[in-house]
């Protein structure tokens, strides 16, 4: 093991440290990736600890991916058989194997954002509720908000400070939402990203053998950016991990941003309270940054009142002062930097892609972009609109999800009459209320119009399109995810449609 080698003296204590609770306080640019990465392949190696009794636990898709790489070229195609991914992504493959304890089929449909506030907007509508005092993105981030501190709708609707604060905000019914939002989520046989970990939450608390079940099968538990955990995912991990108490948190109190999104600091200031026993390391050497930057982090993070103290240092030169600029609004800022961008290209022959401009979020783009076209400097903007976010994909992935889970309402709703077959809103909204008052799936009504809908002229395309779909089911359970996807896109008309498309 070479690589042991290549650490530092904290590092490597990190790595080699017996069984038991330990958290590392991980300094920005201080190798934690690496340290995770060696640990999880030292267990296998060293430990021979089978690798699907290790579950790693990341917050995006990259950085799992990225520490499986790493740990294939020190271990083998043995790390592929590792545990490893998002919360969501983990939690979403073990609720497919255990969906049957909560109502759900395995082939559950998982709504998105944009899915989840087209359905609260329906909602909206069908109870009757003025849209401009219920906003549907507003509704649905409470409701969010809510799962991610396990409350349900139960509770919501039984708790006297929500309701009060609902009726401060003038949006009484927010609870009556929040309840016919779940109810119709459960009908369609789907789940949003919030259901994930909240329904992971309800299947250990209410069923305990799945719990034991799980906590055998996992020796070693790791979540990295532990910081940014909220409460639901803090209680799936500790629960997970009550019965070896081998689990290992990494993280760093300093680098906490998004309580926006419900994450808790406190999750990682009083883990210790739930591990007397916790080994606690801290790795502060700063491979990343210049001395400059080093020590302004630090001054920065000194004023935080409730911190775990570190004291972060890099062998790094000192690099070049900050420059802090001051601006009045979003268009000046614009200018500001575009000017000196432009200055240093000039005074120092420096190339575009030299120069790297970072915002918190996309809506500030815009007044860049704006000064960037200016002075005629070309940019690329990345990270823009995801790839699953555009429409063309969105459009494809609905029919996909709704061969494969056809009680999917919004992917109906997307399809029907995409592209154009005839088949408008009156004739949509039939086939709604009609599956709504008999009970029954959209499918049933769609199979069978002359039955639930009666005889017309009009519903001669929904009998087209119901034998449509039907062939690309069969074409699903019997050909692979791309030979399917490459037959839908073109019998349902959709890549002609992109082709006719000259924008």
């Amino acid at each position: 093991m070479k690589y042991l080698e290549t650490l530092n003296p904290p590092q490597l204590e990190a790595v080699t440290s017996p069984p038991g609770p330990m958290m590392l306080i991980a300094g920005a640019g201080s190798g934690k990736t690496r340290v995770l990465t060696f640990r999880i392949a030292y267990l296998m190696e060293k430990e021979n600890i089978e690798p699907f009794r290790i579950l790693a636990l990341t917050f995006t898709n990259k950085a799992a991916k990225e520490m499986r790489n790493r740990i294939e070229k020190l271990v083998g195609e043995e790390a592929r058989n590792l545990w490893m991914g998002t919360f969501h992504a983990v939690f979403a493959k073990m609720l497919r194997f255990e969906a049957q304890y909560l109502g759900f089929t395995p082939n559950f449909t998982i709504y998105d954002t944009t899915d989840s506030v087209s359905l609260v907007k329906t909602v909206i509508k069908e109870l009757g509720l003025e849209e401009t005092m219920y906003k549907p993105k507003s509704i649905f981030h409470r409701i969010s908000s809510a799962k991610n501190n396990l409350v349900s709708w139960q509770n919501y609707t039984q708790n006297p400070v929500f309701l009060q604060q609902d009726k401060e905000a003038m949006r009484p019914e927010t609870g009556r939402i929040y309840k016919s939002y779940v109810e119709r989520c459960f009908k369609a046989n789907a789940m949003d990203f919030d259901d994930l970990l909240f329904n992971t939450n309800v299947l250990f608390k209410n069923f305990p053998e799945i719990l034991q079940k799980y906590q055998n099968k996992f020796q070693y538990i790791f979540v990295d950016e532990f910081q940014d955990t909220n409460l639901s995912q803090y209680l799936i991990t500790k629960r997970l991990s009550e019965k070896y108490r081998n689990i290992c948190v990494v993280g760093d109190d300093a680098q906490s941003i998004y309580a926006f999104r419900g994450a808790n600091i406190k999750n990682i200031l009083d883990f210790e309270k739930d591990y007397p026993d916790l080994k606690v390391i801290k790795l502060e050497q700063n491979y990343r940054s210049t001395k400059n930057i080093v020590q302004a982090a630090n001054q920065v993070i000194a004023c935080n009142t409730m911190q775990l103290k570190k004291q972060v240092w890099t062998q790094n030169e000192g690099g070049e002062l900050i420059r802090l600029l001051k601006a009045t609004s979003d268009n000046e800022e614009g200018r500001l930097v575009t000017n000196i961008i432009f200055e240093e290209k000039m005074h120092n022959r420096l190339s575009n892609r030299d120069f790297a401009i970072l915002y918190r979020t996309n809506s500030q783009s815009r007044a860049f972009e704006e000064s960037l076209r200016k002075l005629n400097i070309r940019y690329k903007i990345v990270g823009g609109l995801s790839f699953y976010d555009r429409k063309e994909i969105k459009d494809i992935l609905a029919y996909l999800r709704y061969c494969v889970n056809p009680a999917d309402e919004e992917a109906f709703k997307r399809i029907i009459n995409y592209p154009k077959r005839g088949i408008g809103d009156t004739t949509l909204n039939k086939i709604i209320i009609s599956a709504y008052e008999k009970n029954i799936p959209l499918w049933d009504v769609i199979c069978e119009t002359e039955k639930y809908l009666g005889k017309g002229r009009l519903l001669a395309p929904v009998a087209n399109f119901a034998e449509m779909i039907r062939a690309f089911m069969a074409i699903v359970n019997t050909k692979d995810a791309f030979e399917s996807a490459s037959y839908i896109a073109k019998h349902s008309g959709i890549l002609q449609e992109l082709y006719d498309d000259k924008t």
